[in-house]
């Protein structure tokens, strides 16, 4: 294992358990789905959609794992119970603890194996961007839940 893999994997730990404390923290379920005005997008939704994100690239990609997304339904999906959802980010920070160990320096530096919006993106590069993904979303549940958990 490479230092970037250890601390990657230590933050994704860290948020993907954040954002299960986020969900367990709705005094109502149901608001756990709820959007309002300019609000799109549930804290359920984003929920999915980390999950969806991080088991394709690196689950899928990286750790060969068969997983297979559909990203329509991560924003299309509702009323999901909040223990479904904390089951998937409990089974991605499995996935992810799995899979980050045995990506080598060597896989660090060279092109990220899938092709990205016609960008070329280093595995380490894109690693790195998926982990700000993840916090930039977590802010976003986190503000959902205080505003429209009342």
């Amino acid at each position: 294992m490479n230092m970037l893999t250890d601390t990657l994997r230590s933050l994704f730990s860290r948020d993907l358990n954040k954002l299960k404390e986020e969900l367990e923290l709705y005094k109502d379920e149901a608001n756990i789905w709820r959007i309002d005005g300019n609000i799109l997008n549930s804290a359920g939704n984003l929920c999915l959609h980390l999950v969806g994100n991080l088991n394709t690239y690196i689950g899928g990609v990286l750790g060969q794992s068969g997983y297979i997304r559909n990203r329509p339904e991560e924003f299309s999906l509702k009323d999901i119970p909040r223990n479904e959802l904390i089951s998937k980010i409990e089974k991605t920070i499995t996935v992810l603890n799995a899979t980050l160990p045995l990506v080598t320096e060597e896989q660090i530096q060279e092109a990220y194996p899938q092709h990205l919006d016609g960008d070329k993106l280093t595995t380490g590069y894109f690693l790195v961007h998926l982990a700000t993904h993840l916090a930039y979303h977590l802010g976003q549940v986190n503000y959902h839940r205080r505003l429209l958990d009342q």
